[in-house]
């Protein structure tokens, strides 16, 4: 069994089920036996892949998990650093939504997300910084490019919406949406086989960075609003 040590911690080879969730444990339980501090460097990538005997799209996409949840940030060049202390028992736990009824359960979640997006966008607009409102504008930038281009943008409007819930200054805005949009993974990769799944909210995203970066609370808040009830409506058309 392949291990790395880190004082008494090490990584374990995984087992072939469920390797990306499995990876996150293994290095969330890792960085808390290994009582790393915030500043110091984990594991390299390839490290990390003889260790737990998975390939580099599993331990990129569990880098990756960590770095949404603000545990980690990695350097290029440099390799990846804990960012805040963390323990196995401190890592979020994974919804679990049942997606049978897939219409029903997307509905469910649009109406958590309109009380946290909402407000999200709403505190980015009073808390941003120069260097927020420019890494939305990029993101938006990238994600109308690539919609004009294709007529849809989903990893776009994904970026797009993650500056946002970044620059609202609480980390835990990213941590639960993204468990939210996780759970449709595949689902937001094609959409009820459309291309066109809320297409109609495509000119909101300028409005809601325009308010932002206006420092427009309220209207920040109802363009975001305005996005989520396209969004549920064509949910509706679509499913029926």
């Amino acid at each position: 069994m392949a291990a790395l040590p880190i004082a008494s911690a090490a990584l374990a080879t995984l087992p072939r089920t469920h390797r990306t969730a499995d990876a996150v444990a293994a290095l969330g339980a890792f960085i808390g036996e290994a009582a790393l501090q915030p500043g110091d460097k984990l594991p390299s990538e390839h490290e990390m892949m003889a260790a737990l005997g998975v390939g580099r799209s599993t331990v990129r996409e569990a880098v990756r998990h960590l770095q949404a949840l603000g545990v980690i940030e990695t350097r290029k060049g440099l390799g990846s650093f804990l960012l805040t202390k963390v323990s196995g028992s401190t890592r979020h736990v994974p919804l679990h939504l049942e997606t049978g009824q897939l219409r029903d359960a997307l509905l469910q979640t649009l109406e958590v997300r309109r009380g946290l997006e909402a407000e999200a966008s709403a505190l980015a607009a009073e808390r941003a910084s120069a260097a927020d409102v420019e890494h939305m504008r990029v993101a938006l930038e990238e994600m109308e490019r690539v919609h004009l281009q294709k007529g849809t943008a989903g990893r776009e409007d994904l970026a797009f919406h993650l500056s946002i819930y970044d620059a609202s200054g609480n980390p835990l805005f990213r941590q639960l949406l993204e468990q939210i949009r996780e759970a449709f993974e595949h689902f937001f990769e094609k959409p009820f086989d459309r291309s066109d799944f809320a297409g109609r909210s495509f000119p909101f995203h300028r409005e809601l960075f325009d308010a932002i970066a206006a420092g427009d609370a309220q209207t920040a808040r109802a363009k975001t609003l305005a996005i989520l009830d396209i969004v549920e409506e064509d949910i509706k058309d679509m499913s029926q």
